[in-house]
């Protein structure tokens, strides 16, 4: 089972089962069963078009009513009813039909029990494109992610490109988001993530479901009551550092049990429930490495409780608290924090001793010596004209590792590199777009000390806004 654990599905009674179409159908694989159990309505509603896509994500298992009922209206536009199909990977019963056959607007639920080797299966195929709404209900994404490059998701997306919709709770949550916790060798904690953000159990599927207006996410779930925060943040600062996302961030999305998130057309999603948050990491982590403590500085949050929203489409820049992890130590008051308003400077990275630039330090020869600086430290400059650089040198011993992790201010784009004492590049930062952050990590393996340079350079626009790196050894 995976990390969202969902309760033992509700068996059918029998009064239930006296008003239920059930129809076995045929194995595509050895040993693949499906279970289908259609209610309501036998026919399937027709229409020429529908007014969605719309989405709801479920921090558990069950169906939220609000946000359910919120989808089928949007989908149906107010008028006429839509077909639902819920897809499990386990148990017996139709508990989540049970409620949304009940709602205004639903011409028929049909509930489908699926082996991970049914995701070419006909029927199944047939029963998912014929709807407006699918739900992966709570379970083992892990099975859910077998599904990936079947018809199953090529189904799937059909009801969202027609104008439907697609939802999910707990197991559910997790398949919906751009890149999927998958949990296929084991169930990741907050404390094993954040010991070892490589651990066996933290592994990822990508390349399966991209919604629109919901790319680079990692959704979570069950988030307050067990304590995920410290996983999310492991989970994007994998996404980062191994590239699973494009342009160099990541959002977690974490809703709390019994609350969901109810996504429009236009990507606005308004919560209904206890709460949500929503983690970015927008920089590379400091460290990341197999076998080692995470350390991640000034994660952005947003926290979302019930009525307030979150636009996916144009991601805010302001609203989040900081929060950081240091050798896998996360700062506390995790899941509250004072919001930033002003989002008009980026703030210093923390550290042990400050160095602000000198001019002129614009080539190798003229850098800036902070070899004596107390480390972490944090070093500050601007680039003060388009075809600024800003040299910085430095010493690293044997089997030392140096991090560096620039926060560059909306003013202007800038690269960091990081040069050998003679001037080649050993590794470099450029992610593209003004006001984001540049990363640089090397470890170096030869004996002796060695000196290094850091170079900042502009590449798009320039100002008097600072920029402030983050320096750190271990």
């Amino acid at each position: 089972m995976s990390p969202s654990r969902h309760s033992r599905r509700l068996a059918v009674t029998a009064a239930a089962a006296a008003l239920l179409t059930v129809a076995p159908l045929g194995v595509t694989a050895a040993h693949a069963q499906v279970t289908r159990v259609r209610q309501g309505s036998a026919t399937d509603a027709s229409r020429a078009s529908w007014s969605g896509p719309a989405y709801t994500m479920n921090g558990s298992g069950g169906i939220v009513t609000a946000t359910m009922t919120r989808a089928i209206d949007a989908i149906r536009g107010g008028t006429g009813a839509i077909d639902v199909v819920v897809v499990a990977g386990s148990g017996t019963g139709t508990p989540e039909c049970d409620v949304i056959t009940g709602l205004t607007g639903v011409n028929s639920c049909t509930t489908l029990t699926l082996t991970a080797a049914d995701g070419n299966n006909s029927q199944v195929n047939t029963d998912i494109r014929n709807a407006e709404f699918v739900y992966f209900a709570g379970g083992d994404q892990c099975r859910y992610v077998a599904w990936k490059g079947t018809a199953l998701e090529a189904s799937v997306e059909s009801v969202v490109a027609k104008g439907g919709g697609v939802g999910g709770g707990s197991a559910g949550h997790h398949v919906n988001s751009d890149v999927v916790y998958d949990a296929c060798t084991a169930s990741a904690t907050s404390a094993t993530a954040l010991a070892n953000p490589y651990d066996r159990s933290m592994t990822f599927t990508t390349g399966m479901f991209r919604w629109p207006n919901y790319a680079n996410t990692i959704n979570d779930s069950h988030f307050v009551t067990r304590d995920r925060m410290g996983r999310t943040i492991a989970f994007v600062a994998r996404a980062v550092k191994d590239g699973l996302v494009t342009g160099g961030k990541a959002w977690g999305v974490g809703v709390e049990e019994g609350a969901s998130l109810f996504v429009d057309r236009a990507g606005r999603a308004t919560l209904s429930g206890p709460s949500a948050y929503v983690v970015l990491g927008d920089h590379q982590p400091e460290v990341a490495v197999s076998g080692q403590p995470l350390t991640y500085r000034d994660v952005k949050i947003w926290k979302l409780t019930n009525g307030q929203s979150y636009d996916f489409a144009n991601r805010p820049s302001c609203g989040y608290y900081l929060r950081s992890v240091r050798a896998g130590v996360a700062d506390g008051s995790l899941y509250d924090g004072t919001p930033v308003t002003d989002c008009s400077s980026t703030p210093p990275p923390s550290g042990g001793s400050s160095y602000a630039e000198v001019e002129p330090n614009d080539s190798r020869t003229a850098a800036n010596d902070i070899t004596g600086l107390t480390y972490p430290a944090t070093v500050t400059g601007d680039m003060k004209s388009t075809t600024d650089r800003d040299y910085f040198s430095l010493t690293l011993g044997a089997g030392q590792t140096l991090t560096v992790t620039c926060a560059i201010p909306p003013a202007y784009d800038a690269d960091l590199y990081l040069l050998s004492a003679t001037g080649s590049t050993l590794t470099r930062s450029v992610n593209d777009g003004a006001g984001t952050d540049e990363s640089v990590t090397l470890t170096r393996t030869a004996s002796g000390t060695a000196t290094y340079h850091l170079d900042l350079e502009a590449y798009a626009g320039s100002g008097t806004a600072d920029y402030a790196c983050a320096v750190a050894k271990s």
